[in-house]
């Protein structure tokens, strides 16, 4: 009975940070206008990411992603990689042919480690809550860790996956221009994101110089 609280609590945590708008629903939304799968594939990107990390964290990793330095690093990375996906989205609303080759050549599962990788707030949260989920697992046993670590991800995978089939559908019905107002409005997002990681990891910097 305790496990399955537990886990009904897992999905409730998990659930609230999945579904909160951010640089990978916008990326899951713009390659889903093209591919219904693309969702699933950024998962499987996100969890190749997150699996080590939910051992690493419970080993003590937790305590190195606190630090200014690692949280500077990532968002100055993070935010540029987010910028450059921006600048690609924004190029290729040029012209129909543009944009079906840039999107269709986009590799959904990298971008999912990449964004994972290179998000401070998600390595953060792993950090803090995650820690905390994490620890209560271990707590309970072994198995209960196991359960947790794939209950969490299959938040990620199930919400991605309704995303792009959404996506995908609303291009459908809209046409070429729904898909174009799609990546733009994706776009200013991912610049929105890219700019913000950047700023904060400038304000760390500026604060410890």
């Amino acid at each position: 009975m305790e496990l399955v609280i537990f886990l009904f609590k897992v999905v409730g945590i998990s659930l609230s940070g999945v579904m909160a708008p951010g640089p990978v629903t916008a990326t899951a939304i713009s390659m889903g206008a093209r591919s219904r799968y693309a969702g699933a594939l950024i998962a499987v990107g996100h969890g190749i990411v997150e699996f080590p990390l939910m051992v690493l964290i419970v080993l003590g990793a937790g305590e190195i992603l606190k630090l200014p330095t690692a949280q500077i690093i990532i968002g100055l990375a993070g935010g540029a990689f987010l910028l450059w996906m921006a600048v690609g989205m924004l190029s290729s609303l040029r012209s129909a042919e543009q944009q079906e080759t840039k999107v269709a050549k986009s590799a959904p599962m990298m971008a999912g480690i990449v964004l994972s990788a290179g998000n401070p707030y998600f390595l953060f949260w792993w950090a803090t809550v995650g820690l905390a989920l994490a620890t209560m697992a271990t707590g309970i046993g072994i198995w209960a860790f196991a359960l947790f670590a794939v209950v969490h991800w299959l938040c990620d995978f199930v919400w991605l996956t309704i995303l792009s089939w959404a996506s995908f559908k609303g291009t459908g019905l809209f046409g070429p221009r729904g898909q174009r107002i799609v990546l733009l409005i994706c776009a200013v997002a991912l610049v929105f994101f890219g700019l913000f990681f950047i700023y904060n990891a400038a304000s760390l910097l500026i604060k410890g110089a």
